[in-house]
């Protein structure tokens, strides 16, 4: 069968708007790459900016930061979102549904100045815990969105069938109900570890000071000018990111047919 062909103006739309996502995106890479310090113009290829990087203590330190309260983001919302999508599941209490979709729908803002205030409130010092604390928040809804999805493709009866011939319900979910969840359940990691480590709205609410994350290096260092080393740390923290998001979604592409 022949695949229908777009009108010619449906198509320049298309990439004229794909051009409009991308190509900043393609020339933050390219002048990582200048040899200048300023962005006005090329003077040709370099990987100085990637050496500076890399021999930078203020921003290793800031990566590290990020990589550490990403790893720990994605690891706890990976075990509470997964334990909310089987509640949500299985018993659909209208409470826990807007109790975990709520942070989701939340604006940042809002949600940044709210833990401030909470954090303030119960005298937890604003630092590297409580940005952990806030991005584990608002990971655990996205983490159980995926997750349920998931779910919801399941076949009970595998279940049902593992309960029949003596199974305990532990059993049952931990050799059956486990491992066929178990792609939605990296997806959703993957996603948590992403979104933490783009963060910048409520890390910039709930940071103290002297302990800055990857986006609020960054941010500062845009504030006096953008040098070609803010382009390599964008451009590897790009890749970063699209290589996680890529990884979510090849071992999710099931759950994503689960949802159609």
């Amino acid at each position: 069968m022949n695949r229908p062909r777009w009108p010619v103006w449906v198509a320049c739309l298309g990439c004229a708007v794909y051009a409009f996502l991308y190509l900043p995106l393609l020339i933050v890479v390219a002048y990582s790459f200048n040899d200048s310090r300023l962005n006005a113009e090329w003077d040709g290829f370099t990987l100085h900016w990637y050496d500076v990087l890399a021999n930078d203590p203020d921003m290793l330190g800031a990566a590290w930061n990020s990589l550490m309260i990403g790893a720990i983001a994605a690891g706890t919302s990976c075990v509470l979102g997964t334990l909310a999508a089987i509640a949500l599941h299985r018993y659909r209490p209208p409470l826990l549904t807007t109790l975990v979709l709520a942070p989701i729908a939340m604006p940042e803002v809002l949600m940044g100045v709210s833990l401030l205030l909470f954090f303030v409130a119960v005298n937890i010092d604003l630092g590297l815990t409580a940005v952990a604390l806030s991005h584990i928040t608002f990971c655990v809804g996205f983490v159980a969105v995926v997750v349920r999805a998931r779910l919801e493709g399941l076949d009970e009866s595998l279940i049902d069938a593992a309960r029949d011939l003596g199974a305990s319900p532990l059993q049952a979910g931990w050799h059956v109900m486990l491992p066929l969840m178990l792609p939605g359940v990296l997806a959703g990691a993957l996603l948590a570890f992403t979104l933490s480590m783009d963060d910048f709205v409520v890390t910039f609410f709930t940071a103290g000071p002297g302990q800055p994350t990857l986006p609020l290096q960054i941010y500062s260092m845009i504030r006096i000018a953008v040098t070609p080393e803010v382009n390599a740390i964008s451009s590897i923290l790009m890749m970063l990111t699209l290589a996680v998001s890529l990884t979510a979604y090849r071992v999710s592409r099931d759950v994503w047919r689960a949802q159609l």
